[in-house]
């Protein structure tokens, strides 16, 4: 029988929403453990290590990402602000066009050119700089990780992380005086003002992913795991059961309590008492994991849990 795994956010982040008593019951009764070190890293061996998610969307793409580093170069909207600016809005949030991207793209290729590195946009919300194989680059901060942040934080920093500073203030200052920008402000629609730098890296030379299926809106989750050979495919709305082979599901972006139970939880549960699943695994973002069986069900005498909270603070 098939397994599966949910991937949650943190506990904390439920607050004191209510646990159905289904529910309550079977996370009692459940083993619990730890998660020793990164979500991600423990479902995709990934070798060298590291997540270039450049390179493996790239070859997701176009199928040419061999032979070169790759550096994600998508489009972006900052807004300044009393205290320097702010990253608001990047990639697909932005709802370019195909004509949008080439537009924008145009003034921005000799720019990049001169300096080496192509950039390109084989989709309108995913753009690329094509690198030399062994160029020194700095960190880069994932956009995610930026959303809202000051933007001066976030940036890369030290001697490698200056040249991409310039570049992208030449960037900014091209994007600024474009005319497609007065038209988007004109019609309510966020400038593309910025770029935003991230995800370097070469393709890997192996990547393994621990499930057959894995469902997910995060692109670095599923660029990785498309190398693997892994049947990817964007997050259902619910749990429909039938899977062959281990499946993992992405909620992290879930908060309500009350959906999940309905759409995940219960159905699950159901799938376990039904012995259509063998093993489910609750993989939490802070670390905590519940894995639930059917023979659990005769730890009858332990106290179900109410919510997330009282779990947290007895852990």
């Amino acid at each position: 029988m098939a397994n599966a795994t949910l991937l949650l956010p943190a506990r904390s982040r439920f607050g004191g929403q209510r646990l159905s008593d289904a529910t309550g019951k079977a996370l009692a009764r459940s083993d619990r453990s730890e998660r020793p070190g990164d979500a991600m890293a423990d479902l995709l061996d990934v070798l060298p290590r590291g997540w270039p998610v450049a390179a493996a969307a790239r070859q997701r793409d176009v199928g040419d990402a061999a032979n070169a580093l790759w550096l994600r170069a998508d489009p972006a909207f900052v807004r300044p602000d009393i205290n320097g600016a702010r990253l608001l809005s990047y990639g697909e949030a932005l709802r370019l066009s195909a004509d949008d991207a080439h537009a924008l793209l145009r003034p921005l290729k000799p720019l990049f050119g001169d300096a080496g590195f192509p950039i390109d946009a084989p989709s309108p919300s995913r753009w690329y700089v094509r690198l030399p194989q062994g160029a020194k680059l700095p960190e880069f901060t994932p956009p995610e990780q930026a959303l809202g942040a000051d933007l001066f934080d976030e940036l890369p920093q030290g001697p490698e992380g200056r040249r991409w500073r310039a570049l992208l203030s030449e960037a900014q200052v091209v994007l600024h005086n474009h005319p497609l920008n007065a038209q988007r402000v004109a019609a309510g629609l966020a400038p593309v003002n910025s770029l935003w730098f991230w995800g370097a890296g070469a393709l890997p030379d192996r990547v393994q992913a621990r499930f057959a299926r894995i469902a997910s809106d995060d692109e670095s989750l599923t660029a990785l795991a498309a190398l693997a050979g892994a049947n990817v495919s964007a997050r259902p709305a619910a749990w429909r059961g039938g899977e062959r082979g281990d499946a993992l599901v992405d909620l992290r972006d879930v908060r309500d309590l009350a959906v999940l139970e309905r759409d995940w939880f219960a159905p699950l549960l159901a799938s376990l008492a039904d012995r259509g699943l063998a093993r489910v695994r609750l993989d939490f973002d802070d670390g905590a994991r519940y894995d639930l069986a059917r023979s659990q069900r005769w730890r009858f005498w332990r106290r179900p849990l109410r919510s997330f909270v009282a779990s947290t603070e007895s852990a």
